[in-house]
Order: structure tokens, then sequence, then C-alpha cells
């Protein structure tokens, strides 16, 4: 990648020798100090990124060596058919068929051009320097240790010692490094091809990933500036020169400074847990940065479903005086078809009765992803079969947790995501507004929490409970399925049967009790958060959940404030607690006893006699 950029902008010199004019490339390009030379901005910048990190395909182009070992692009093997070489030289890549939207293919390597221009070099730029962008991909084995990279680095700042990282790096971290950079690599589409072709880096990057370069800058401004540096030595000796006819005094010798030891570093979070590990942070902090700021530093543990409990009681009591955004984290296995137990089974029949299939069809996994931790400790499904990979979603919440009566709560800020086995991102939609819902038992008979789903006893609800009221009777497994719960709609979800819960469109739902969820992706969109951008299948995963988890954003602050919230409740609650009897007003005590039926009159209650 280097000995590319060192070669900007003339790229048929790479790879160049990184002598100190390259190297001053190299870092003026990765630290983001290229506006001045590059009038088109990040976009632009992206495009020579992905050059310098891309080869030519030679096997699937079937490209023959000259005699000098050089390839040579334009004599391609298709046994001596000149019409069929042509038509393959055209449309390079299957996946890079022209769809319409490939203008930014055709115009001459932009980035190039604009450097030459601001350089006033246009006229030297010749043919041989454009690229042929659909000829081109990115291995997978090296994107694969470019992202690993990427998570390693993301946390560093541009003055802190890389060597204090080393201590870090335990098996276990790497180990974890490895796994996360798989799941991310899965979403450019590495099971359609070899490598990842520029049109699926661009759109990945452009959709899912928008931080995933952020940590070349820290890492690569560290050669701009010396580890020691006294700016002050330099103007106190001009400032302050001697005079010339004062004799010099002779200057004490020097000590050996002591080496000094590299500080420890601050950590990024207070404590990981069972889902939010620092490459898991690292992960989000590539397309999450609230009001700007990076996640690293300011993340609070608020629940934990291993620590407080799977309920929906402790789930409030920790999570609702949070006045700042939040980062909710759910991790599950997959479940069967099949179910296999009565809770599981009955957690299906709530579902509509015509289920998606899963998204593990067209999802490639690695070999780590099997790996998951214990499962839910009140289920009764503890075996999962052995094709059952783990699951890990999450949602961003931009404003403070309230319980759902009638409408949903949340804004356009908010964003759905998943982190594993797959990386992807559902942005909120303008065309609904049932962003989050928070419903506990018995005040609805379908209570839990989810995204993307109508409130339950909201008019649309009321709606859908209606239809599917009207429907009930037409077939026999609606009744059975009446017992588990009621129906909530929302516009363009799954249908179902009377008493069936309807997620919608794109959402997350989560049962009252925390065991069970289901994720659904309807490629056709239509609800409060946007369809997939790399995915265009049809597909619901439901899963046993493992762990759930949920993260304050915020400073001390926050933690102050919430803190203060639970001082004030106990204290209410204790009031609350406090009967004022016996304390000196006899006939204020003798009317409460009455009210409480332990007297009459003037005798005592409880007696039979």
């Amino acid at each position: 990648m280097a000995t590319y950029l060192g070669a900007f902008p003339f790229p048929s010199q790479a790879p160049a020798i990184l002598t100190a004019d390259a190297l001053l490339k190299v870092v003026t390009l990765l630290t983001g100090r290229y506006t001045k030379v590059l009038k088109r901005g990040k976009g632009q910048w992206t495009r020579i990124l992905y050059q310098s990190l891309a080869v030519y395909d030679r096997k699937s182009l079937h490209i023959r060596d000259d005699q000098d070992g050089r390839p040579n692009l334009d004599e391609l093997d298709h046994s001596g058919d000149p019409k069929q070489a042509t038509q393959s030289k055209s449309s390079g890549f299957s996946v890079d068929q022209s769809t319409g939207d490939d203008e930014d293919l055709e115009d001459d390597d932009d980035l190039t051009l604009a450097a030459l221009d601001s350089l006033d070099a246009i006229g030297v730029f010749q043919e041989a320097e454009k690229i042929n962008l659909l000829r081109s991909i990115i291995p997978s084995d090296n994107f694969l240790k470019l992202l690993e990279l990427l998570l390693l680095v993301a946390p560093l700042d541009a003055q802190q010692d890389l060597s204090a990282h080393a201590s870090e790096l335990s098996d276990k971290r790497i180990a974890a490094i490895r796994q996360t950079a798989h799941n991310m690599l899965s979403s450019f589409g590495i099971d359609k091809g070899p490598g990842v072709s520029y049109k699926t880096f661009k759109k990945v990057i452009n959709t899912t990933l928008p931080h995933l370069f952020d940590g070349l800058r820290p890492l690569f401004e560290h050669f701009l500036f010396a580890k020691e540096i006294d700016l002050s030595r330099r103007t106190s000796a001009i400032s302050s020169p001697q005079s010339p006819t004062m004799p010099k005094t002779p200057k004490a010798p020097k000590t050996p400074a002591t080496p000094k030891s590299p500080p420890i570093p601050i950590p990024v979070l207070p404590r990981e847990g069972e889902i939010l590990t620092v490459p898991i942070l690292n992960q989000l902090s590539f397309f999450l940065k609230p009001n700007g700021d990076p996640l690293f530093h300011r993340l609070r543990p608020l629940y934990s479903g291993a620590e407080q409990g799977f309920s929906m009681g402790s789930f409030e009591k920790s999570i609702f005086n949070w006045q700042s955004p939040t980062i909710l984290l759910v991790a599950g296995t997959q479940l069967p078809s099949d179910p296999t137990g009565s809770r599981e089974r009955a957690f299906a029949d709530s579902l509509p009765h015509s289920r998606l299939p899963s998204s593990n069809a067209s999802t490639p996994t690695s070999p780590a992803s099997s790996t998951h931790p214990p499962p839910h400790p009140s289920s009764s499904t503890s075996s999962t079969s052995n094709h059952a990979q783990r699951l890990v979603f999450g949602a961003y919440i931009p404003v403070p947790w309230t319980q759902t009566h009638k409408h949903n709560f949340g804004t356009h800020a908010t964003l759905l995501f998943q982190l594993a086995p797959t990386h992807d991102l559902f942005p909120a939609s303008s065309l609904a507004t049932d962003y989050i819902y928070f419903s506990k038992p018995p005040s609805h008979p379908v209570a839990g929490l989810g995204f993307g789903s109508a409130a339950p006893g909201s008019a649309s609800q009321q709606a859908t409970s209606s239809a599917a009221a009207g429907a009930a009777g037409s077939s026999s497994p609606t009744s059975q399925r009446q017992r588990h719960g009621g129906s909530l709609g929302g516009a363009g979800g799954l249908g179902g049967g009377g008493g069936v819960f309807t997620p919608g469109p794109v959402s997350l739902h989560l049962d009252d009790a925390l065991e069970f969820g289901a994720f659904t992706h309807l490629a056709s969109g239509g609800g409060s958060f946007h369809a997939s951008g790399l995915r265009s299948a049809d597909w619901q995963d439901r899963f046993e959940v493992e762990a759930v988890e949920v993260w304050g954003v915020g400073g001390e602050e926050e933690v102050e404030r919430q803190r203060k919230a639970w001082e004030w409740e106990e204290r209410e609650a204790r009031r609350r607690r406090d009967v004022n009897v016996g304390k000196g007003d006899v006939e204020a005590d003798r009317e409460l006893l009455k009210m409480a039926g332990l007297i009459v009159g003037e005798r005592s209650g409880g007696s039979m006699a």
C-alpha cells in the first residue's frame, strides 16, 4: 500500500522506493492532509486507497504473460475466440457487470486527474497512467490482515506510545480481533469471488463502515513528530543571547537521562462485558460517533443480564434513570427450524406461522463463529444443533428509555445493526416512527422490548388485532397461538393470525423474559428502519438469548445525574414504606387501624368470639 501511495500521482511508477519524498506523500495521504491537493475530498481518497491495496486477478481473467514475464492484459486465453475474448475484456468480473450506476468507473481516474490538475501537470498524464478498476480486486487474505490492523489501532492517539499497547496483546485478544475481522470481512461478499472489488469496497465503506480508516491518521502521525522534542530550547537561545564581552561559564557535565517507562494507557472500557469487548468496541467505532465524538473512554456499563438478571424489572431499574444515549447489545444462538422444547415452541407460536428463511443460507461464517458462551440459564433448550451460529445484534438509542403505552419513542438517529456473523447497518427511516418500544407484563398481552414494530396498545396494533380476530376461526392453529400473546401490527410487516406478534419489516424483538428474540428483514423495507444495503433477500433469525447488555454513552456528569436519581427514588420508596404509627398521635393511629380492619369500635379485630 505504501509503495503505491509513494508513487502518487503517477500510478505507473508504483511500486516506488520509499524515499523521504515518497514517505512524505504516504503520510500526507493517510493523515488527511490532502484537501489542498485533492479537490474532490474523501470520496476520491477512498478510491486511491483501494487502488493502493488492489491487484489484478490474473486467475479469473486468464491473463497470459509476455516473453518478458509481464502480464499481457490485452490478450486473454479464450481458445482463440476473439469474440469471446472481446466480451470478457469489456465485462470484467461478473459481480461488476454494469447496472447503470457505474459512471464513476468511466471517469479516467478522477483522483489522479484532480491531483494533476492541482499540480498544473495535466499535460504529462498519459494513457498508461489510467487504472482499470474493473480488472482489479483486493485479495481476501490481504484485506483481512488490514482489518485486523485497523481493529488494533482504532483507539490509538496521535501522541500515544505504540509500545504501551504491547502488553494488551494476549492470545485471547488476538483471537478476538481475528474473529471480529472475519465478521467484518463477510460483509464484503467474499463468498462471491476471491477478493473484494472496487464496487463492493466503495458500497460497504460508504454504507456500513464510514470511519473504518480513521485509525490510520494517528498511526501515521507518529512519522511527523519526534518522541522527545523541546520547542522552547531554540526560542530561549534566541530571546536571551549571551553578551560577547561576558566570559563563558563552564557547563556542568550532563548526567545521562534515565529512560522513562511508557505510561500505562487509560482503558478504553471500564471493564469488558460478555458481548462488548475491546475488539467489538473498535468495530462499533467504525460507524458510531455520537455528536462527532468517538466512543472510547465514554461508555459506562448500565445493565447486564448475567449480573442483574434476565427480567424487564431489573432492566428498567438499571437503565431508565440514564438521561443520555445508550447502546443495547444482544447475543444468542440461532434456533433450529423445528422447536425442540415447550418454551421455544411457545415463542414460535407467538410469531407468524409462515416463517422466513434464516440468514445463514447466504451469510458466510468462519469456523470460530460457532464458539459461543453457555445458553440462557432459564432456557429449556440448552442443546443446539451443530450448525447453529452465534448472532449479535444491537441498537443505538439516542434518547432516554421510557415505558411504552400507546406510542413508541426514539428519533431518526436511532440505529439498528448486526455485528456477527456479518456486519450490517439498518438506519432509521422516515416512513414510520415506530422506533423503540418497552412494554412490561401484564400491561399488554404482547410484552417485551424491541425496535421497528408498533407499540402494544397503539392504533395500528388495535387495527391489526381486530383484523386478526376476524380470521381467528378459519384455521385451527390460530386458537393455540392466541393463548401466547396479542397481535402487534406494523405497516408492511409480516402477517399473522389472531394473537400473533407481527414484527415490522426491519425489526428486532425480545420477549418479556429476555429469553428469545427474532430479527426480521424484508428487502422491500417500508417500516421504521431501512433494509440492508448489502443483502437483498428476505430473512428472519430467531435465536435463544445468551447475553443482553446496555451501555450508557456519557461521562462523569451523566453518572452523577443517574446516581442522584437513584438516591431520590430510594428516599421516596423508604418514605412510602414508613407508616406513621405509634409516634404520638393516638387518634390518627386508631383511625388508621380501623381502616385496616384491625380494630372494631373499642375492641381489636381478628377474634372469632
